[in-house]
């Protein structure tokens, strides 16, 4: 049958009037004096118009990454690393899932997402030069979803297991794990004023598409929060609403399983299981891979078992399976406990258990306080060993339900009025009598069982205290020592027994970390010298979380002459301020920067240049709330650049100072104050 012309005219152009339903006149832009923008609308999906607009103005770029990841278009931007992204996405089948789950989201979140795309695409209209592949824009909520599920997938640890598989290491998963995260709560029993404080500190990369952007939503439908997300995210990730807020830290439970394939030696694309052999799934995908600045296509193949998305390796085939693998929901749960007006519906909102990770320390304007080690865990059987490969060759390894919230490790309102994490244990989460136990939830979840030093620190430090006033509670979270008894995952003790007189070329170097009062402030003038250590030992000897490496003394011994001489041939000395090697750094500016690795103030840093190093990732948004019950939350916040990724903006840098003299600046969720104290405030072009 014929299609008449003009319905083929008219077919054409509906995605583009989908895309153009909001009207920019109805969302309004405020940018306060530290550039962050506030966005207010009658509706929630206005308002997500309006966060990406305004977004885009400050970091179009790296949206973009995420997107063109979504979209398989990340090859034709970075060549081989970004064809390696848009393998993954076709690998674990991220567009199908979506295309098939899409109509499981609710109408309210799909126009949410439809309003944060147009927002987009409107920019994208208005900046053509910005756009950075063609073909990636107009944007579709499919794209947003899928770009979504490749984020989430590497959360749960997708990316470095791949990685382990491809590099034959995969007994071993090593992963590489995230420098550090604080965060925690005090309830009016635990505070001098009565107030509840809650402390939103995870340490993120200060920059890329995983770093924290900060912004205000507020709509006429209840969706008024204040807090951090990422490059592409639709809605906030963690901070405040009027009457709640939550913070996250990265948790270890087993979110991924690697299943080992037993291949038909007949047969190399069937695998056993149940005692059949059945085929894998084959496809190809066709990459487009800019090299040497012409784009070539590539085909590879890509293959499913029952299991999930499967590989060939240097030592078998093996399948992947995450929780997150077969979910679309995770974002539309962030917009749910956006929106939670009490405990009630925040909890509710959790039963979702579509987010496969992060720990959550939760405060609320009713005195509430509540941790959970949240995820999307599924049941697996016990009579196997879940630690390390899996026999992917029955159906008594294939999971397929997943635990309820409530099976979780959580604590709520415990009677010691504080809650933490650092990404310890959460059988440590308050004081001894209030925590959870192990033996009470199910093994094969894999829940982590170690503490660190924040931990320590953070315990040694809350038991000074039989309230803790504000001031008390900043301390706490600008902390910059480390414990008495140091809890690395690699065992330093043997450097703290060295006889320095024998070792006479390294006498200094001993000495200075011998005597080191365990301070990481910029001012230390011993720190720089145990940086330098343990940042060598650590990259060069540690293994994997849980499990502690002892250092010999000729490990010892190596790392030192590392400090020793990076130290003397670029200064000259070894009695430099931790501030005078560490910086942090935004174009040609370079400040002083305090913390190191694992103290509650935490900071990871590379090498940079002349022998200095930049901080890179740890301390990055911090967000301080104050609730009290008749009252919006008192807020207080810092980014540790600015707002604006743009080196022409007044809001690239101007945060700087603040971050590194570790204070913060006052925000709020008052429309009419935001309004009358705004320095710019208009609609998207």
């Amino acid at each position: 049958m014929n299609t008449p012309k003009r319905l083929i005219f008219l077919i054409f152009l509906i995605p583009f009037f989908v895309q153009a339903q909001i009207n920019p006149a109805a969302v309004t832009i405020v940018r306060d004096e530290w550039g962050v923008p506030h966005i207010f609308a009658k509706t929630d999906p206005e308002v997500a118009y309006g966060l990406a607009y305004a977004h885009a103005e400050d970091d179009f770029k790296t949206i973009q990454f995420t997107l063109l990841g979504g979209k398989q278009l990340l090859g034709r931007y970075l060549g081989k690393n970004g064809a390696a992204v848009d393998y993954a996405v076709a690998l674990i089948r991220a567009r199908k899932t979506v295309q098939e789950n899409i109509s499981s989201l609710s109408p309210e979140f799909k126009a949410l997402l439809s309003g944060y795309v147009e927002g987009l695409n409107a920019y994208a209209r208005t900046h053509p030069k910005e756009v950075l592949v063609k073909g990636v824009f107009p944007a579709t909520i499919e794209d947003q979803l899928t770009a979504s599920m490749l984020s989430i997938a590497s959360f749960s640890g997708f990316d470095r297991a791949l990685k382990a598989i491809f590099d034959g290491t995969i007994p071993d998963l090593e992963q590489f794990r995230p420098k550090a995260s604080n965060a925690f709560a005090f309830s009016s029993a635990k505070t001098t004023d009565g107030k509840t404080y809650l402390n939103i500190n995870s340490h993120q990369p200060l920059e890329g598409p995983a770093s924290w952007y900060e912004a205000h939503v507020c709509s006429e439908q209840g969706w008024n929060a204040l807090g951090g997300l990422f490059p592409g995210a639709a809605t906030i990730l963690h901070g405040v609403n009027e009457n709640l807020g939550w913070a996250h830290t990265v948790n270890y439970h087993d979110k991924l399983d690697v299943f080992q394939l037993e291949i038909n030696p007949a047969n190399k694309n069937q695998y056993r299981f149940d005692n059949q052999w059945l085929d894998l799934e084959e496809s190809t995908v066709k990459l487009k891979v800019k090299l040497a600045g012409v784009v070539i296509g590539v085909k590879k193949k890509i293959y499913w078992s029952k299991y999930g998305p499967t590989v060939v390796g240097k030592t078998g085939t093996f399948s992947l399976r995450f929780a997150s693998l077969f979910d679309v929901k995770p974002m539309e749960q962030w917009y749910k406990m956006n929106k939670a007006k009490n405990y009630s519906e925040f909890y509710n909102a959790l039963k979702m258990t579509a987010i496969p990770g992060f720990n959550i320390v939760y405060a609320d304007r009713e005195d509430n306080i509540f941790y959970i080690t949240n995820g999307k865990i599924p049941f697996r059987n016990p009579k196997f060993n879940w630690i390390g490969t899996i026999a992917g060759n029955t159906s008594e390894t294939l999971w397929n339900t997943f635990h309820p919230i409530e099976d979780l490790p959580q604590i709520l309102n415990p009677k010691s009025g504080y809650i933490f994490n650092t990404n310890n244990t959460p059988y440590s989460a308050s004081a001894p009598e209030d925590n959870v136990k192990p033996e009470n939830f199910d093994a094969t979840m894999g829940v982590e069982r170690w503490e660190n030093n924040r931990s320590k620190r953070f315990q040694e430090l809350v038991s000074q205290y039989q309230k803790v006033s504000y001031d008390d509670f900043k301390k706490i979270k600008y902390d910059l020592q480390l414990p008495e008894k140091l809890s690395y995952f690699v065992d330093l003790s043997a450097i703290f027994n060295l006889k320095s007189s024998d070792y006479p070329e390294l006498k200094n170097a001993i000495e200075k970390i011998q005597h080191w009062n365990k301070r990481a402030d910029a001012e230390n003038p011993d720190a720089a010298v145990f940086m330098l250590f343990y940042n060598y030992c650590n990259d060069k000897f540690y293994q994997h979380d849980g499990i502690i490496q002892k250092l010999t003394i000729d490990n010892c011994l190596e790392g030192l002459r590392f400090a020793n001489n990076h130290l003397m041939k670029n200064f000259g000395t070894l009695d430099i301020k931790l501030g005078d090697i560490q910086k942090l750094v935004r174009r040609k500016r370079e400040l002083p920067m305090s913390g190191i690795s694992d103290v509650i103030a935490a900071m990871g840093s590379v090498p940079y240049k002349n022998g200095k190093y930049k901080a890179n990732q740890g301390e990055s948004y911090i967000e301080l709330v104050k609730f009290s019950k008749n009252a919006l939350p008192e807020i207080e916040t810092i980014n540790c650049y600015g707002a604006s990724n743009h080196p022409d903006s007044p809001h690239y840098a101007d945060q700087m100072d603040f971050f590194v003299q570790q204070k913060t600046k006052k925000m709020t969720l008052n429309k009419a104050t935001v309004l009358k104290e705004g320095k710019r405030i208009y609609h998207p072009e």
